[in-house]
């Protein structure tokens, strides 16, 4: 039976088969960490950029990034009054179905949505800006059930009352921040919406950073940045287990990063970056700062962590590579590529510039920026961008690369 698992193998390989195909069901990736599993992507891209697919042209206005569990891609835009969640074939990039999830809200940066909706099963939990969470039907749009973070349960979030979270699904479970003094966790029945507990120890405002999840030594926890920090809960009743001041600012996006007992987190404004190590005590954690510095000062783009090392884009020093352990500043490319967003896969991170639409590919090493293409999006939108840019990241699924502008969604093929 070995043998003929080995041959199976053997022959594959001579087939050619060389990448495996990874879904990327919500927020940042499979581990929320914005990291793809997938291999055998194309190690340079022909001139001009690897093959386009398909356009679509009616995303609306927004700044969410999609799902994709699939042949199915799951998005959020406004359209008209609405904020909608919208379904597209992956194949052909048409239409499947739109479902309204609440008021459209006006901004001075941009109009829409940021949120990324959550695939759990036959179902998806998005967050509007205006803070509605709905369930839906991922395959019909289907309305299932909603809870108003604002009006329901009286949240509040630091910045001007935009709500840019994805939500977590963790078992039975969905967990947001709706903020304020009932508290700034939250956790609903995936299946009714019913609230399951909030985390009344804990009353930060919510900001515009979304939950992960983690366990030490056995105590599971969700944790996220808070209007005065970063902080971590039970899992099963809500309860504070820690808290932290760091970091704090005024606008704080940039989703935590876990690695074995530790947390780091980052924001923008002159804050910086921070690693917290947790340990159990009993039933609650114990916190130490590792470190805290300014090597990274991440605006919204997140950062991601690779074989020990940390990427993103630091205010104003540019794209950056940052010891994960040490917090050491490890290479820097201030003028290479323009500030922007990222994701990871097969070695290489996917840099995506805010303001012209370039893409670059760059090998994802301690050893400097070591770019290998770059290409510019076909067209840019025509929707007036108020104070906004390009700041939907990428998503890398299922061999394939999705690049947003607003209204615009383009699908590469990034397979040899």
């Amino acid at each position: 039976m070995i043998r003929l698992h080995a041959a199976i193998l053997v022959l594959l390989l001579g087939l050619g088969v060389k990448s495996w195909a990874d879904d990327w069901p919500q927020y940042r990736g499979p581990k929320r960490d914005g990291v793809s599993r997938e291999t055998g992507l194309l190690k340079a891209w022909p001139k001009g950029g690897p093959k386009l697919l398909w356009t679509y042209r009616d995303a609306g206005a927004g700044f969410s990034p999609p799902s994709i569990v699939g042949n199915h891609f799951y998005c959020m835009g406004s359209k008209d009054k609405d904020d909608v969640v919208f379904a597209l074939d992956t194949q052909t990039g048409k239409p499947l179905w739109t479902a309204s999830a609440g008021p459209r809200r006006l901004t001075d940066w941009g109009d829409g949505p940021t949120s990324t909706p959550t695939v759990d099963g036959d179902y998806l939990y998005a967050v509007s800006i205006l803070g509605e969470l709905h369930c839906l039907n991922r395959h019909t749009g289907k309305h299932v059930w909603h809870v108003h973070l604002k009006n329901d349960l009286q949240g509040k979030i630091l910045h001007d009352g935009r709500y840019c979270e994805s939500p977590l699904v963790d078992g039975d479970l969905v967990v947001c921040c709706p903020g304020n003094k009932g508290g700034t966790f939250a956790a609903f029945d995936k299946r009714t919406g019913k609230l399951f507990w909030r985390s009344k120890e804990l009353t930060d405002e919510a900001v515009s950073s979304s939950v992960i999840v983690t366990e030490i030594d056995g105590l599971r926890q969700y944790v996220n940045l808070t209007g005065k920090g970063v902080a971590g809960v039970a899992a099963d009743d809500g309860r504070l287990l820690w808290k932290s001041g760091i970091p704090a600012a005024w606008i704080m996006v940039a989703t935590p990063i876990r690695h074995e007992d530790s947390i780091y987190v980052t924001t923008a404004y002159g804050v910086g970056c921070g690693l917290l190590k947790l340990k159990r005590e009993d039933e609650g954690i114990k916190t130490e700062v590792v470190y805290r510095n300014k090597v990274m000062k991440n605006h919204h783009s997140g950062v991601t962590l690779v074989n020990g090392l940390l990427f993103g884009c630091s205010d104003p020093i540019g794209w950056i590579c940052q010891d994960f352990k040490t917090g050491e500043l490890v290479w820097n490319e201030r003028f290479g590529f323009d500030k922007g967003s990222f994701a990871y896969a097969d070695g290489h991170l996917y840099c995506y510039g805010e303001s012209k639409g370039e893409v670059a590919l760059v090998e994802a090493s301690r050893k400097g920026w070591i770019e290998k293409s770059r290409f510019t999006i076909p067209e840019l939108t025509k929707i007036r961008r108020k104070n906004g840019k390009i700041w939907t990241p990428p998503v890398i699924a299922n061999g394939r690369l999705y690049l947003r502008d607003n209204d615009l969604i383009f699908c590469y093929d990034i397979t040899p």
